[in-house]
């Protein structure tokens, strides 16, 4: 295996922002030094660069098996790695559901040489039906991370209970997807002022909240971890904050289109805005990122749904869902660092450590003797997003961009430019991929 020196680095981990060299050895990072002259295989002047641990989103939906037209697994980890992400875990609402050894077997299989370390979430519930646990210790011996039956709820309390203790008692943490069916019944976008305009059933917070409330209650009975998907409204975020507070073992992630983004773009009646939990009001925008910035969100993930031009073409039909891998970082840095609400620092905590963590993987940081998965960032490189270039198979993207020829206006008004230039160094290859834009000018290759 080559090794690998990185010159004039900007080095950032949730504990650690310093200016260096980085030398890379075996897979392993060597020595970090404010100098290092030693010789190396590859040798590479970042000046102007940020080197992270390898991003990780720990929400992503890749459609393999049985939706492969919309996405499979070597596109959708193209597609991770063109946005800066070095690991995922898939969630199982695939055709099998991801809730026995076989279909686990095949998704670690086929993404084993992708270049991506990809981690299966299995079902909670045998086919997502909410009817029956499924057999947690065989599908954590089979290399199952979590369980979930995200894309719907477990409407059972007492089955999620149950399936909480039992996840727990063998290492897997339950993610859930909080959403009241009885209270949002047809709804489509979220219900508001905008729902109202355009006579169309909305999607009331309250089934978000309401479960969301349930499922911490259930954790602080049990004593069980309990994770919050795609955090979305307000008073979830409020929940979750005094629950926290109170030593509840709760954690919950939230996405990019959630802080950037409001139902207001539903008025262009553009399926692609079309999300579950849906996008809310400016109230919530603003509640998304207090939590954020106050530590009450652990982890900012895509919910990467890839749909076909087809499955979006009919607003009122088209399934929920957005494409977000490969802009995932840019929204970041655009929307919360290049507005100062964040540090870079926060960023790889949000990104890269806290869904490791949260998962219970192993750490992954900037220090001598750790694994070098490392993604390089080029926090100042502006870039239009044309989703006709993406890896993914899909380009249903809710980011402000060129669209049908059409440069559409970001939610503050501003130009549909993004930061973000991604560079990995991805163990145990140690290759350097570039994207999504060339960087030769910034190395020696």
């Amino acid at each position: 295996m080559k090794s690998i020196l990185l010159k004039n680095i900007r080095a950032v981990d949730s504990d650690t922002d310093i200016n260096c060299d980085i030398l890379i050895d075996g897979g392993v990072i060597k020595k970090i030094s404010g100098e290092i002259k030693d010789s190396a295989d590859s040798e590479y002047d970042c000046t102007g660069l940020v080197v992270m641990p390898g991003l990780f989103d720990m929400h992503v939906h890749f459609r393999d098996p049985g939706y492969t037209y919309k996405e499979d697994i070597i596109t959708g980890a193209a597609s991770a790695l063109y946005g800066g992400f070095t690991g995922v875990a898939c969630m199982p609402n695939t055709n099998p559901v991801a809730d026995n050894v076989e279909t686990l077997n095949y998704i670690i299989e086929k993404g084993r040489h992708t270049g991506v370390r990809i981690y299966p979430v299995a079902s909670i519930t045998e086919g997502l039906k909410g009817e029956k646990l499924c057999d947690y210790p065989m599908l954590k011996a089979a290399g199952a991370v979590a369980v979930s039956d995200d894309g719907r709820p477990v409407e059972s309390q007492e089955m999620l209970r149950a399936g909480m203790i039992e996840a727990s008692k063998c290492g897997l943490l339950t993610i859930s997807h909080c959403e009241d069916l009885d209270i949002i019944k047809d709804g489509k976008i979220n219900k508001g002022k905008i729902s109202e305009e355009l006579g169309i059933p909305g999607m009331d917070r309250l089934s978000e909240d309401s479960i969301t409330e349930r499922e911490i209650i259930t954790s602080k009975n049990t004593g069980c971890p309990i994770h919050i998907a795609h955090v979305s409204t307000k008073g979830s975020v409020d929940l979750i904050r005094k629950y926290k507070k109170n030593g509840v073992k709760v954690t919950c992630e939230t996405c990019p289109h959630y802080f950037m983004l409001t139902d207001e773009l539903l008025r262009t009646m553009d399926a692609d805005y079309r999300m579950n939990p849906p996008l809310r009001e400016e109230s919530d925008r603003l509640a998304i990122i207090n939590g954020i910035c106050d530590g009450t969100i652990d982890c900012i993930v895509t919910d990467h749904a890839p749909h076909s031009e087809e499955d979006k073409s009919d607003f009122l039909k088209a399934p929920n869902g957005v494409v977000g891998l490969e802009t995932s970082l840019a929204a970041v840095l655009t929307g919360l660092y290049h507005t100062g609400m964040i540090s870079l620092k926060r960023i790889s905590g949000l990104m890269s450590e806290n869904p490791r963590r949260v998962l219970g993987l192993s750490e992954l940081n900037i220090r001598e003797g750790m694994q070098a998965e490392l993604t390089l960032v080029d926090t100042e490189k502006k870039w239009i997003v044309d989703p006709c270039s993406f890896k993914s198979k899909s380009s249903n993207s809710a980011c402000p961009a060129f669209r049908n020829g059409n440069l559409m206006e970001s939610i503050n008004g501003e130009s549909a430019q993004i930061h973000v230039c991604c560079l990995h160094i991805h163990s145990p290859s140690s290759v350097l991929v570039r994207t999504p834009a060339d960087a030769k000018s910034r190395t020696s290759a």
